[in-house]
């Protein structure tokens, strides 16, 4: 059956086209965990210098024609920015008959694919910047049009990204542009700042920043795998009196809560808006 599954895997045929850091991620991803194979993959992209990389990196084949990359597959990727994507829609409008076809790209809704190809059966999904490791959030959608086999030809994709969510209601993604798809900007940033708290009290920059990194990754890890709620393990932690609940009151004082709120609400206003 394993070997049955593995062969069926390896005859998609799936073009890129795009083949910028996403589209990159997305093709490490796959041919890390034997999505596909390096023969099955096509990538457009309009840099030499990128189409070199791709090839001599993944063994994937890499064109600079968007045409030829769509005919060649039966799973289009568009991987590129908002900016140039009527370009794209121009090049493989006709080429997508009977083919699946998935969208990255910011902003651009499945009406607005939908009636720029010509065609129904397309996936819009917003992954995010941890995919890039095979660590990622993404959530999707699909049209009416496709097919069950079709959504779980997608999930197979999606899901070598680190893990998925599909949504019935497309309205969902841009609220997962504004959590999931920024997130990690706000969370980095949560990263900088405590890494510099840390020097400021007195520590070693690289010990400072060891110690921050593995207690985010534990804190997650602890919430991922205990199941409870976050206010619960966080009072596990706070202590009448003592550090915990002085350092909370500060952040509390500053507005750290509503703050972040604030920011997600915001970006949340620009995503419907792209």
């Amino acid at each position: 059956m394993e070997r049955r599954r593995d062969k069926e895997k390896k005859k998609l045929k799936i073009a890129f086209i795009g083949g910028g850091a996403m589209g990159e991620a997305m093709i490490r991803c796959l041919l890390t965990k034997k999505v596909v194979m390096p023969q099955d993959v096509t990538v457009s992209d309009v840099s030499p210098v990128r189409r070199k990389l791709l090839t001599r990196e993944y063994g994937v084949n890499a064109v600079a024609d968007n045409k030829e990359a769509a005919a060649k597959a039966d799973f289009i990727v568009l991987a590129v920015k908002p900016q140039n994507l009527h370009q794209v829609i121009e090049d493989v409008r006709g080429l997508v008959s009977q083919k699946l076809v998935l969208s990255i790209v910011a902003g651009a809704t499945l009406c607005d694919l939908s009636a720029g190809l010509d065609y129904p059966l397309i996936v819009r999904a917003m992954p995010n910047m941890p995919a890039q490791i095979g660590e990622g959030m993404t959530v999707w959608t699909a049209t009416a049009e496709v097919q069950q086999k079709q959504r779980e030809l997608a999930r197979l994709v999606l899901a070598a990204l680190g893990k998925e969510i599909y949504v019935a209601d497309e309205k969902y993604l841009n609220m997962a542009t504004a959590l999931s798809a920024s997130g990690p900007a706000y969370v980095f940033l949560f990263i900088e700042a405590l890494i510099d708290a840390g020097v400021h009290v007195g520590l070693p920059r690289d010990m400072a920043r060891e110690m921050v990194v593995q207690t985010i990754l534990g804190s997650t890890h602890t919430v991922e795998k205990m199941g409870r709620h976050p206010a619960d393990l966080r009072n596990t932690v706070t202590s009448p009196g003592g550090t915990t609940t002085e350092a909370l009151r500060q952040l509390e004082k500053g507005g750290f809560r509503s703050l972040l709120l604030e920011a997600v609400a915001a970006a949340y206003e620009k995503a419907k808006h792209l």
